[in-house]
């Protein structure tokens, strides 16, 4: 008897075959046409999680499970992979960077399970890659620093303290802030990213997520600035109409709420 679950799957799979034979529109997508949607779709998904709306997550994961049967597909008509192959491979791929569970390597702390499974992924791409080719090219400059980091502390290249980091927090922002004062905008700008990049991994000791944390942030400011804004609008007035002294007012109202 096939379990539920395997048999949603195999209606999904039968579904994505008939739109790819039937409708226009799945037919005509390829690979490359459906890539900026999958981008778009995990960015919604990554929305309703900051929003811990459990309904509206389960509608962007079965989106983002479309899309992986939609690439699968795809590829099956000229041969190259199938849905077989994407979840054979990524079995294969678990059960060997978990030796945890499926063997006799110890692993009792979260870091540890980290550490182990960058360096099976070196091993994987049999020592010839860099430590930091796993990286995409793609990533946000905030996530792909934070990856760096990451990946760099897996095979030991990390601060030992928070302080540590701290100091070199600060040790960036004397340097920014003198070239600021002579000002060179050049020498300003790579001093700014290097005053990101200790910041960020100020954060990773801290076990703070640089970017869960600033999108809170983003919103908080989104949500006071439009409540400075509707404040100005009840008067009438647009908040270019405003005194910086009067939005002040409202913007500390908006902080109460």
């Amino acid at each position: 008897m096939i379990d539920e679950r395997a048999a949603s799957f195999l209606n999904l799979i039968k579904i994505m075959d008939e739109l790819r034979e039937k409708c226009p529109w799945d037919k005509k997508q390829t690979i490359e046409s459906i890539r900026h949607l999958t981008i778009e779709e995990t960015f919604e998904l990554s929305d309703a999680i900051l929003k811990n709306d459990l309904n509206e997550i389960k509608k962007e994961l079965g989106d983002l499970l479309l899309h992986i049967v939609f690439y699968s597909k795809i590829a099956s008509e000229t041969n190259d992979f199938n849905i077989k192959d994407v979840i054979d491979g990524l079995c294969e791929k678990l059960i060997f960077r978990h030796p945890h569970v499926y063997g006799d390597v110890k692993a009792e702390t979260e870091e540890q399970v980290k550490q182990n499974w960058e360096q099976l992924k070196q091993k994987e791409k049999d020592g010839n890659k860099s430590v930091l080719s796993g990286v995409p090219n793609s990533l946000p400059a905030l996530l792909k620093a934070f990856r760096i980091q990451e990946k760099a502390r897996a095979v030991g290249f990390d601060w030992e303290k928070p302080e540590q980091v701290y100091e070199k927090v600060k040790e960036e922002l004397a340097e920014f802030e003198t070239e600021i004062k002579y000002g060179n905008q050049q020498n300003a700008e790579k001093e700014f990213g290097d005053v990101l990049f200790s910041l960020i991994n100020y954060a990773r000791f801290l076990n703070i997520n640089p970017e869960d944390a600033l999108e809170q942030t983003n919103k908080k400011f989104i949500k006071r600035f439009n409540y400075m804004e509707n404040k100005v609008k009840t008067q009438g007035k647009q908040i270019s109409d405003c005194k910086l002294e009067e939005l002040d007012i409202y913007w500390n109202e908006a902080k109460q709420i």
